[in-house]
């Protein structure tokens, strides 16, 4: 199934059930369960698939992206947190922080996971039965806040607002049934980036849920980025910073394309 969530013309928030690009109005949510109905959906805006309880996040967890940035290969996967504050929608802009600037900001293609059901202290054989469905997520980043100016931790660096797209539709995994042996891609302005699978991933979908679950609870909603490939803008020579104007489309087979415009965030001041 091909979940989606959206906005309708009267501002209520909806799911929907896409059927080969049909997408048709679903009664329930995807925990308890939902039904399609024969009511075309009257999409407004596109939404991210579900509304993130938590967001964990894994680094350094493809072996060619560890190589490219010099880093070790970790022996556990290494965590991070985003706010739920930085999730954004499809088709949604990606602003560079300009109160608090980042000059460094960076792109990065990845599978999101979504626990539909509590998970504590579960086995790797037994993790996969907790997953309610996959999407593409754009894990981005702001380096310099990341690694300089962060005070040794990264979730500076990740916490801005809009720094991660998550979309297009969540798949769930009847019809994606090997998170391990995926396609996925970034392409930017047209030109394609990164380019790899999940095959090169050094702790599977299992062994991360697994081990974040370790006398921890993740909650329903729980969004867990699995880590990026090679081809990073950091990784370049010279570096590929996001530009305003830039474009950025996230491709996982089995899920679609995400795709976000790039601007500057306003110099307004919130009170």
């Amino acid at each position: 199934m091909h979940i989606v969530r959206y906005r309708d013309p009267a501002g209520d928030i909806r799911f929907g059930i896409d059927r080969d690009g049909r997408v048709l109005r679903a009664d329930g949510d995807p925990y308890s369960g939902l039904r399609a109905t024969a009511e075309p959906a009257q999409i407004a805006a596109l939404l991210t698939p579900i509304a993130p309880t938590t967001i964990l996040g894994v680094g350094l967890n493809y072996r060619q992206h560890a190589i490219e940035t010099g880093a070790k290969i970790p022996t556990a996967p290494v965590l991070f947190v985003k706010g739920a504050n930085s999730a954004q929608d499809p088709g949604a802009p990606i602003l560079l922080p300009r109160f608090l600037r980042s000059d460094e900001v960076d792109y990065e293609c990845e599978l999101a996971v979504v626990i539909g059901r509590a998970a504590k202290n579960i086995s790797r054989e037994r993790a996969l039965d907790h997953v309610l469905g996959y999407t593409c997520a754009n894990d981005v980043s702001a380096r310099d806040w990341q690694l300089q100016r962060g005070g040794g931790q990264w979730c500076r660096g990740k916490f801005f607002d809009t720094f991660c797209p998550l979309g297009p539709c969540l798949v769930t995994p009847d019809e994606l049934t090997d998170p391990q042996s995926l396609r996925l891609r970034t392409v930017l302005n047209g030109v394609t980036v990164q380019d790899s699978s999940t095959a090169d991933m050094i702790f599977s979908v299992a062994e991360i849920i697994a081990f974040l679950s370790g006398s921890t609870t993740l909650l329903p909603g729980t969004v867990i980025l699995t880590g990026t490939p090679a081809g990073v803008g950091m990784a370049a020579k010279p570096p590929r910073w996001l530009r305003d104007g830039d474009q950025v489309t996230i491709a996982i087979d089995g899920i679609g394309e995400l795709t976000n415009p790039v601007q500057e965030e306003t110099s307004v001041i919130s009170q």
